[in-house]
């Protein structure tokens, strides 16, 4: 069957990204069908240096854990730079949220491929990372030389309010493009009502993308309701498995046994972690504390704590805690090898998925599985922006960064990273003034 001409505004839009916002008809050659550019020679090049540059800042100024990166992306690669449009950035976050790893570099590396093809891929994930992890070392090296980590308290003070900003405006803007009927507003809500609840994530993703793909494609009455029990049957049994995870952990770990520290060891662990985590820095609490306190003996929970908290309030990935780990048992070439081993994976995932991506949004099934991810995907963002928001927003400054942010977001082309350095100042000023 033979396709059409594609509609004018598809023209117009193709068009206007082919230029990257600002004219140049070289600046971003068409992109094939798999999402990967064909470029070369010195198109590739230059690609190149800005997918570089981009991530390199980003890694150095994106605070505030996974939301906060992917907002921040959002504004940066479809607000500003317009390299895709926020329906594909919806399709690589849904991506992103299906396998394991650190959900914001997964979409430095998803963004790279797109802008850069293979070179691209390396080039975005290893240039968020790098700047974290230089950070993170440093300060690995100030705790194991005096102890304790600097005190990054008011900094953060004025970091949140804005940081809780650039995400709702970032939920704002995909949600428009992701909430496209009743239906998915529908399944949205459910996932933000089963988040307050305390499903697991990666539980909640998959129950709300099946629900959405079953109830378009198995038809109406008796078998969608057998559909609709089949999947809450599911969340009660996730509820459940949620529920019980830590009393079966806690059966299951012995005493701590010492085992010789070794690089190899050290890679193996943070491989498997790379591998098989999914969820926020707390879930990753529970790893380490399962695999290094309780398991190897290798550090004390207070220790897992500092690094942690570390990783929390440094700018780029929270997996950079791996970076303070390493850097605590075994120096510099610890601290890069265990870097490189729970990362590794993410690349891995991203390079095997994304040209999946384009075929699952023309399959009728996958792609309504993606729209039930991807409006998951943004009420997972919501609640954390609540959560986050409560114990950031506190007094009458923060809520006047937070405000001044929103409108500056709304009615200028701002850029996200200038706010953040413009909260942290005014944070650091107030603390300075008490």
């Amino acid at each position: 069957m033979t396709q059409g001409p594609p509609p004018p505004s598809a023209g117009r839009r193709r068009s206007h990204e082919d230029t990257g916002g600002h004219g140049n008809t070289a600046h971003r050659p068409p992109a094939p069908p798999s999402g990967e550019p064909a470029l070369g020679g010195r198109a590739l090049q230059r690609a190149l240096q800005e997918v570089a540059a981009l991530f390199l800042r980003l890694g150095a100024t994106a605070f505030g854990g996974p939301a906060a990166h992917i907002a921040m992306m959002r504004d940066e690669v479809v607000r500003r730079r317009r390299w895709l449009s926020d329906q594909e950035f919806l399709d690589l976050l849904g991506a992103t949220n299906l396998i394991p790893g650190p959900n914001s570099t997964e979409m430095a590396i998803h963004l790279g491929y797109r802008r850069a093809g293979w070179p691209g891929l390396i080039v975005g994930g290893a240039a968020f990372i790098a700047p974290a992890m230089l950070i993170v070392m440093a300060l690995a090296a100030v705790y194991v030389r005096y102890g304790a980590t600097p005190q990054a308290t008011w900094l953060l003070y004025g970091v949140k309010p804005v940081i809780i900003a650039i995400v709702v405006q970032a939920i704002a803007g995909l949600a428009r493009t992701a909430v496209r009927e009743p239906l998915l507003a529908g399944a949205g809500a459910a996932a933000l009502a089963l988040y307050f609840v305390g499903i697991d994530e990666i539980a909640l993703l998959v129950l709300v993308g099946l629900a959405v793909m079953l109830w378009r494609n198995v038809g109406r009455s008796a078998v969608r309701r057998l559909v609709l029990g089949m999947v809450a049957g599911l969340a009660v049994l996730a509820v459940g498995a949620a529920a019980l995870a830590p009393t079966a952990l806690a059966a299951a770990s012995g005493a701590a046994s010492s085992v010789p520290f070794t690089v190899g060891r050290l890679v193996l662990v943070f491989l498997k972690i790379g591998s098989v985590l999914y969820g926020s820095g707390y879930v990753l609490l529970a790893f380490l504390r399962a695999d290094f306190v309780e398991r190897l003996g290798w550090l004390t929970d207070q220790q897992v704590l500092e690094a942690i908290a570390v990783g929390q309030v440094t700018p780029g990935p929270v997996f950079t805690t791996a970076t303070f780990v390493g850097y605590v048992l075994g120096g510099v070439p610890a601290a890069v090898a265990a870097t490189v081993a729970i990362f590794l994976p993410g690349f891995v995932f991203v390079a095997a998925s994304h040209p999946l991506i384009p075929r699952l949004r023309r399959s009728p099934w996958a792609g309504a599985l993606l729209d039930g991810v991807n409006v998951a995907s943004l009420a997972l963002m919501a609640g954390v922006a609540w959560t986050l928001g409560r114990a950031a927003i506190t007094d009458g400054l923060t809520v006047a960064l937070s405000a001044a942010s929103l409108v500056l977001l709304g009615r200028s082309r701002v850029n996200a990273a200038w706010l953040v350095a413009g909260g942290a100042a005014v944070g650091v000023l107030s603390g300075l003034g008490r």
